[in-house]
């Protein structure tokens, strides 16, 4: 069964930007769809954050992961540890090193690059070079060189906050097998 996995950004939820849109459109498309609540994303340190989350949901070959900002970063953390390659993962406004001088606790010091490769089968960084956080195409060409992929930059700000409304992200859809 396939199933997709929207993790929000820092301070955000459920309900925020496009997360719901994506996911009623995926459901139509047949897909399980979680988009779980973390208030303690990039509060808590991803040492004792990440088992929680690894606890809490179901990763298989199926599964298309999502994330935005400081949920993109999870992901990172998330593909270096799963026992399976999972279907696809998109990281929005995503980043591996501090983008700004905001505290990062999702930010591991190092990352097993091979191992996260080894576990997602398709790959999408989707930047923007005028991120007002600094979550911008060069973090996206960073993670790009690493893992490989496709990157997409698209001049879009944050693709979503608390001052840029962004409902809809007719991008991902498409993106999504």
């Amino acid at each position: 069964m396939r199933n997709a996995i929207i993790f929000h950004g820092t301070g955000g939820n459920p309900d925020v930007v496009w997360l719901p849109w994506l996911g009623r459109r995926l459901t139509e498309r047949g897909y399980t769809v979680r988009i779980p609540h973390y208030p303690d994303l990039n509060v808590e340190p991803i040492a004792t954050f990440l088992p929680k989350v690894l606890a809490d949901q179901h990763f298989d070959e199926d599964t298309v992961l999502v994330g935005h900002s400081g949920g993109a970063a999870l992901l990172l953390a998330l593909l270096e540890r799963l026992d399976v390659a999972v279907k696809q993962a998109i990281l929005v406004a995503g980043y591996s090193t501090k983008p700004n001088d905001a505290s990062e606790p999702v930010l591991q010091e190092r990352y097993d690059w091979a191992a996260i490769k080894a576990h997602v089968r398709d790959l999408y960084f989707v930047n923007s070079p005028v991120d007002p956080y600094g979550c911008d195409a060069e973090q996206g060409r960073a993670l790009f060189d690493r893992l490989g992929g496709t990157q997409i930059i698209r001049d879009d700000g944050h693709f979503g906050d608390y001052d840029q409304p962004y409902e809809t992200f007719e991008l991902l859809d498409k993106l999504i097998d």
